[in-house]
């Protein structure tokens, strides 16, 4: 059986794992359903269609799965979809999903997110992203894997953000933040390439310097958006372990419908 408090409000329909553990004054409703291993902090609310994998930990006062604040919500059953082993830090808000787009927002796994922070209808946050207290993610933003979003900042709505990209404090989003770069700034302008996010996953020094080979082409050589993508596709076989790292930039400024961050 769930541990459950007894002051913890939750639905006889909801789905509980054995080793869930509710805190006080918590609701869950009826179309939950959380992993083994999850805990739930003292005055959560979760609630709508939300499924929620193992070994997260939600401390209090978070809000999950309410309403998207879009005024063509009509009470569809639209979803939260959250991974395994997340930290979700005091007064969180993440909404379901609209069908105006793909129904529903999702987390991923190993997502280390502060206090604060709301994350809006319809967005897919990756795996292994850090995320600082007071970060907003409007309606349909994508976010990659390991990447860093500074306390305080904006990011609009339909905006990608590339893997391993860093976001400054405070910043203000309203463009595609390719893989690999640091932005800050209102409004967001690219301020250098991230190298230690990427060296703590391992990557060698001549990875390393061919991220900033890219970088340099995309920002330093004042080279149109098409004349940069076909510069960067030369560098593909200096490098064989850094040849992945090319097929995802190139792959992003291919689908980047909002423009990038300059």
């Amino acid at each position: 059986m769930a541990q459950i408090h007894p002051t913890a409000i939750v639905d006889p329909k909801a789905q509980l794992a054995d080793s869930v553990s509710v805190g006080p004054y918590a609701v869950i409703g009826p179309d939950v359903r959380i992993g083994e291993g999850s805990t739930v902090g003292a005055h959560c609310v979760i609630e709508g269609h939300t499924t929620i994998g193992e070994g997260n930990r939600i401390f209090q006062f978070a809000s999950l799965g309410a309403a998207p604040q879009d005024k063509k919500y009509a009470g569809e059953p639209t979803r939260l979809i959250m991974g395994d082993r997340n930290t979700i830090r005091e007064f969180c808000t993440f909404n379901t999903g609209t069908v105006q787009d793909k129904g529903v927002t999702r987390i991923g796994s190993d997502n280390w997110v502060m206090a604060y922070v709301h994350v809006a209808h319809d967005c897919t946050i990756g795996d292994h992203n850090t995320i600082a207290n007071g970060a907003t993610f409007a309606g349909h933003v994508t976010v990659g894997n390991f990447t860093l979003i500074g306390g305080l900042s904006g990011i609009h709505q339909f905006v990608h953000v590339g893997d391993f990209a860093m976001l400054g404090f405070q910043t203000r989003l309203s463009q595609d933040l390719p893989p690999f770069v640091v932005a800050e700034g209102n409004p967001a302008e690219a301020r250098n390439v991230h190298q230690e996010g990427p060296r703590r996953r391992g990557y060698s020094a001549e990875r390393l310097t061919m991220l900033k080979n890219m970088y340099k082409v995309l920002y330093r050589k004042g080279l149109t958006l098409d004349a940069a993508k076909a510069e960067i596709a030369t560098l593909k076989g200096q490098l064989a372990e850094a040849d992945a790292d090319i097929d995802k930039m190139l792959d992003f400024l291919a689908r980047a419908e909002r423009g990038i961050v300059r």
